[in-house]
């Protein structure tokens, strides 16, 4: 049995639907927003609180370094290090130690890094081993501050209390070790003191009155931990995984989720190195999820709450407007059902003064004619009965097929993106489709019908408009014309009409929006740029920085070394990739210039070989040049031509197998000089062609994608070489190698085209 809906409950459904699909959109995105949001404010609070931690638990320790360069300037402690005074210095570093009270040690050493106080005394059971950062900071001359890991034993000899019963342990401490440096610039010999972050295991009540007790700031020294901002009744033990161990031990920050007693936290954990870049602890920042859990689920109960209330208001809504709309429709079916049966006094009732109305009236006015034409049909004979229905039947044919044709015609206007404005031969508007009505922020009714003195006052469309009024029966081809309306760039294409004796009867208009277009052009072309223009300067300081250290750096580690090289690498590569990016924003927005003079393509070619030489080289890569000097003089610009030629050479480098030969040829062709590169690797095949010369395409294949690249090289070899009125073309050999060459014009003949 199949069902049979009603208008009415098409059109409920209709607008359930579509109300179903707008509220679960709407819910969906709600969600996706809402949790982005949340995210990113927690993400924002671990950063900020990570960064203050870190300036928090060093902070006594700058404090001290600051200090202890102001006091070791003093000519009077210069002196007494040169005379090894350790009395002198076990009552200086006293005063100092009252003047620093949470320094918890304080050593005097030589510039032999002999101990010569602390701060219990003089040291005299013989040479005490000192932590690696102090023959740092006298060999470099300058005060180092680090958190080091210093063993029990060393505590023990430096008076620190209570590490003399425990020499197998250790404590982290933020140590200072700043240099004495003589008025002759000779090193006089060390001070160290430090901190012992395992005596502080409340972190500064600054830090926890800004973090609160929903953040909890850690210090570990190793995996285990030493210090917290938490108060001590909400703390519980804590040890790092063995997983965030071997993240830290790599000097990498670790960032997830863990859970402490009942809550869960989110953390993120900065792994803490001493002077020679090992390990030593970590410092972390926890922020408890229960907020941002509670904030999810109070939006999520509120947008659900919206939501069925939204549905529940819309069923009614929808209900009572179907319900408003389909009822003179249902009468008007019943009146045209019973005026089918016969009944030809049958009227409608209507009072709307919309479309329905109008059509109520139309429908009485049918009936009433059709019984007044009912009576003359039934006066008439068989013969003319018999006229009259084949006469009915044609038109009812004819009719038809005009309104399948109107149908299709309005839908097509209807669903065009372009906006369609017609004119009839008095210039009145007959049909403004929606596209044009968004052009113009205008609704038809406002416009059809209206002369188009009446549309220009209404759109500012003058200009195109008076070449209708005007000119639109002289020149019946129409043309193009580009307008700005209402800020919006338009491209206006029109066109006359003509009735069946050839005259004017109108004029159509087809109008497009290209703003977006121009402005998404006009802003890829700035961007492109003004961000090019913004990485290459630090990029080059940064290459210059990093070719500084890899060849002047002797206390670099092998590893370093490697990781140096590598950035000086990629550094090398990006600003290669900047270089392109710039020549073909330049090249397109006629910012470069080039400097046109007489040339030998012979010098040219020598140059450009002796540039990638190295490269070949490295490849085991012959290049042949061939060039003579017999060539006659070209016009172009030197520094352009040898980059079209060291970019050709580069790319037969690259993809010719080991060992090959690479041969550079030119030769004279008419008014142009031919110069050619030719190398032997695999033919380029022939769905690849077309994208030689165009931007940002590259071949797929094996040996390429190894290689990797911009996919600009050809195209700014394409350009200049169009610049100086030449071209530039592939060759495929027969088994193995291509050939790229391109054409420059010889003296006198610049105007000549390639």
């Amino acid at each position: 049995m199949q069902l049979r809906f009603g208008i009415r409950t098409k059109l409920l459904l209709s607008i359930l639907a579509i109300l179903f699909v707008s509220y679960s959109t709407l819910l969906y995105s709600s969600m996706k927003t809402l949790n982005a949001s949340l995210q990113t404010e927690l993400d924002r609070n671990l950063a900020t609180n990570l960064k203050y931690a870190r300036s928090q638990y060093l902070d006594q320790a700058e404090i001290a370094k600051f200090a202890m360069m102001q006091s070791v300037v003093s000519q009077t402690v210069q002196q007494r290090l040169r005379e090894r005074d350790s009395a002198w210095f076990s009552t200086r570093i006293k005063r100092w130690h009252d003047v620093l009270p949470f320094v918890d040690l304080v050593v005097v050493v030589d510039p032999q890094e002999k101990v010569l106080a602390t701060l219990q005394g003089h040291e005299k059971d013989g040479p005490m081993e000192l932590p690696a950062m102090v023959k740092q900071a006298l060999a470099s001359k300058r005060a180092i501050l680090s958190t080091e890991l210093l063993s029990g034993e060393f505590m023990c000899r430096a008076g620190v209390p209570g590490y003399c019963e425990r020499p197998g342990s250790e404590a982290l401490v933020a140590t200072v070790a700043v240099p004495v440096i003589g008025t002759d610039g000779s090193v006089l010999g060390c001070v160290v003191t430090g901190d012992i972050l395992n005596h502080h295991p409340n972190l500064p009540g600054k830090l926890q009155e800004v973090t609160g007790n929903n953040v909890e700031v850690t210090l570990t020294q190793r995996g285990l931990r030493v210090a917290s901002s938490l108060p001590a009744r909400v703390r519980e033990s804590y040890i790092l995984s063995p997983k965030v161990l071997d993240v830290l031990e790599r000097g990498e920050v670790y960032r997830g989720r863990t859970d402490m007693g009942a809550k869960s936290y989110e953390t993120i954990i900065d792994p803490l190195l001493n002077s020679r870049g090992e390990f030593v602890g970590s410092l972390s920042v926890a922020i408890s999820t229960e907020t941002v859990t509670n904030s999810r689920r109070e939006n999520l109960q509120y947008i659900l709450a919206s939501a069925f209330l939204g549905i529940i208001c819309s069923f009614a809504m929808a209900y009572f407007a179907s319900r408003h709309l389909t009822g003179p429709l249902r009468q008007l079916a019943v009146s045209a059902r019973r005026i089918e049966e016969g009944d030809l006094d049958q009227r409608v009732v209507g009072h709307q003064r919309d479309e329905v109305g109008m059509l109520a009236s139309s429908f009485n006015n049918m009936a009433e004619s059709l019984k007044e034409r009912d009576g003359i049909i039934n006066k008439k004979t068989g013969d003319l009965q018999e006229l009259n229905e084949q006469l009915e039947k044609m038109v009812e044919q004819r009719t038809s097929a005009l309104s399948m044709e109107m149908g299709r015609l309005e839908a097509v206007l209807t669903s065009l993106a372009e906006g369609v404005v017609v004119t009839d031969r008095d210039n009145l508007v007959v049909l403004f489709n929606p596209a044009a009505q968004q052009l113009f922020e205008l609704v038809p009714h406002r416009v059809i019908g209206q002369s188009v003195e009446r549309l220009c006052e209404m759109t500012g469309f003058c200009n195109v408009l008076e070449q209708i009024s005007e000119k639109a029966q002289r020149e019946p081809r129409g043309g193009k014309k580009e307008v700005t309306v209402k800020g919006k760039r338009l491209h206006v294409n029109t066109a006359t009409l003509q009735d069946e004796a050839g005259e004017f009867a109108g004029m159509v208009m087809s109008l497009r929006d290209v703003t977006k277009e121009e402005q998404v052009d006009r802003m890829k072309t700035e961007f492109i740029s003004t961000v090019s223009h913004e990485l290459k300067t630090p990029l080059t300081s940064i290459k210059g920085s990093l070719q500084l250290l890899l060849t002047r750096s002797k206390w670099l580690t092998d590893t370093e070394r490697q990781l140096l090289t590598v950035c000086f690498r990629n550094t090398q590569r990006l600003i290669r990739l900047i270089s392109e990016i710039l020549d073909i924003s330049g090249i397109e927005s006629g910012g470069m210039i080039f400097n046109f003079r007489p040339l030998c393509i012979g010098e040219l070619a020598v140059y450009a070989v002796e540039e990638i030489k190295s490269l070949a080289m490295g490849r085991e890569i012959t290049i042949v040049n061939t060039v003579g000097e017999h060539l006659p003089m070209v016009f172009g610009d030197s520094d352009r031509l040898i980059q079209v030629m060291t970019n050709l050479l580069s790319n037969a480098v690259k993809f010719s197998p080991e060992g090959k030969v690479v041969m550079v040829t030119a030769e004279q062709e008419g008014n142009y000089v031919v110069v050619s590169v030719a190398d032997r690797g695999r033919v380029i095949q022939w769905s690849d062609r077309d994208k030689l010369f165009k931007k940002f395409q590259q071949i797929e294949s094996t040996e390429r994608n190894k290689i990797g690249g911009t996919g600009l090289g050809l195209a700014i070899c394409k350009e200049i070489v169009e610049r100086h009125h030449g071209r530039i073309f592939y060759t495929a050999a027969k088994e193995y190698g291509n050939t790229f060459s391109f054409t420059v014009p010889i003296i006198g003949e610049t105007d000549a085209k390639g």
